[in-house]
């Protein structure tokens, strides 16, 4: 069984571990310890925080293996992106114009900087280690974060989002990187995107310009990755789409990534999940997700069930897993 659970001191290593496999480019999951244990550090403060309205708080949760007790994966939750440091992205435009004496039609897609998701939640860090993948492990950890959210949705903001990584090679290479931001920057592609994780970035609204930027204007290369998703994202790009999210034309402006974007409370999970009382019983027929429905302690796991009319029947180690008792009420989704 894997189980999902609030990151802990002792996972330290592990997380490094994961942060060192997750390669280039992926930015929400550095390799540099000292700014992973600050994340741990605020995760752990943001599970005990007793709160109901969302400020700035970060929540780091770990797939377990409970055979052999390692943490095989990670992903995270955000609170109020762009409060106390700006969130950049590009918003693509699209324009045309029209010249009736040339008898032209000219369709361009011009790129502006843009700083719209003020006070949103970000859910990101999606990584699981290759030796831990399949098997629904990657859909466990991810759609943990949405019934977390399920268990206090106030906590969180009204408009959830995710960046995904953009097209970078094994040697970190970006083309939208090489062939347009790093013209304004003048430093490589892990300077600058070290520099956005650690500052209060305003180097990006110093050097960045200020006017549209005219995508036909870049090589193919570069155009060709805009808005596009990289090898290893498609998966989660997916997961998040059956969630609900959608990609509205805004980019990441180191590597071209999208951004997706939906209404906190239109989340399928957030939706369709129900609580019910839980019982112990034989393995069931019917897969599902489960979570104990609290912040503090927040535990989730994948199990075979089966429903009645007012409850649900699971393994005892399910119980187990979720630190509940039997009638507790559980958060069920299909």
């Amino acid at each position: 069984m894997y189980l999902v659970r609030p990151i802990e001191e002792k996972d330290f290593d592990a997380f490094v571990e994961l942060a060192e496999l997750s390669g280039p480019g992926f930015t929400s999951l550095p390799d540099d310890p000292g700014l992973l244990k600050g994340r741990v550090g605020l995760s752990l403060d943001s599970f005990e925080a007793d709160i109901n309205t969302p400020s700035e708080e970060g929540y780091l949760l770990v797939l377990e293996d409970t055979t052999t007790g390692q943490v095989v994966g990670t992903s995270a939750v955000k609170v109020g992106v762009g409060l106390s440091k700006p969130f950049f992205n590009f918003r693509v435009f699209s324009l045309t114009q029209v010249s009736a004496a040339a008898n032209r039609r000219v369709d361009l897609d011009v790129m502006i900087l843009v700083n719209e998701y003020n006070g949103s939640t970000e859910v990101g860090t999606l990584f699981v280690h290759p030796d831990a993948r399949g098997g629904g492990t990657g859909g466990l950890i991810s759609q943990a974060r949405y019934l977390l959210m399920a268990a206090q949705p106030e906590r969180f903001g009204r408009t959830i989002i995710a960046e995904l990584r953009g097209v970078v090679d094994d040697t970190g290479y970006s083309a939208f990187w090489e062939q347009l931001t790093s013209k304004f920057f003048h430093m490589d592609f892990n300077e600058a995107d070290f520099l956005s994780g650690t500052t209060d970035k305003q180097f990006i609204l110093d050097l960045m310009p200020k006017y549209p930027i005219y995508a036909d204007l870049l090589p193919d290369e570069a155009r060709a990755v805009i808005g596009k998703v990289h090898d290893e994202g498609v998966g989660a790009k997916l997961l998040l789409e059956r969630e609900g999210f959608t990609f509205d034309r805004v980019i990441d402006i180191f590597d071209g990534g999208p951004l997706v974007s939906a209404p906190r409370d239109s989340l399928r999970t957030l939706r369709e999940s129900r609580l019910l009382p839980i019982k112990t019983g034989k393995s069931g027929t019917q897969r599902a997700r489960l979570s104990n429905d609290t912040i503090k302690g927040f535990r989730a796991c994948a199990a075979n069930i089966d429903i009645a009319d007012d409850h649900f029947i699971a393994e005892a180690q399910v119980l187990e897993a979720l630190q509940v008792k039997e009638d507790d009420q559980v958060r069920v989704v299909i």
